[in-house]
């Protein structure tokens, strides 16, 4: 997904440490993948001993913020909605930072963002 990333593409905000989890609203890549910063430096929470300049083993990439939908489209919401079924975050155990979306299941969660 690194390298599938490109500016302007679009992504789903999801607040994992909300109450309810889920979908926040849209954001957008506005700089493509670049070595995390953080992983070589020293003291920090993220540093990580075997990243270096030649290997620097984890990336990030830059978003901005699009919109906040009115409400919060929760994880429950995404297991029982049509269409999302497949959805890689309503399978179980399936919680990493970064998951890939298909068009149809970014659209159907903006529908139900969008919704009042």
């Amino acid at each position: 997904m690194r390298d599938e990333m490109k500016a302007g593409d679009r992504v789903l905000f999801y607040a994992s440490n909300a109450d309810p989890s889920g979908v926040t609203g849209i954001a957008e890549i506005s700089r493509e993948a670049y070595p995390d910063l953080f992983a070589r430096k020293k003291g920090h929470e993220y540093y990580d001993e075997k990243a270096s300049a030649e290997n620097p083993i984890w990336y990030m990439v830059d978003i901005r913020f699009v919109e906040r939908f009115p409400h919060i489209v929760s994880l429950d919401t995404l297991k029982s909605a049509p269409g999302l079924e497949n959805m890689v975050v309503t399978k179980k155990g399936s919680r990493l930072s970064i998951q890939p979306v298909t068009k149809g299941e970014f659209s159907i969660v903006v529908k139900l963002g969008r919704s009042k």
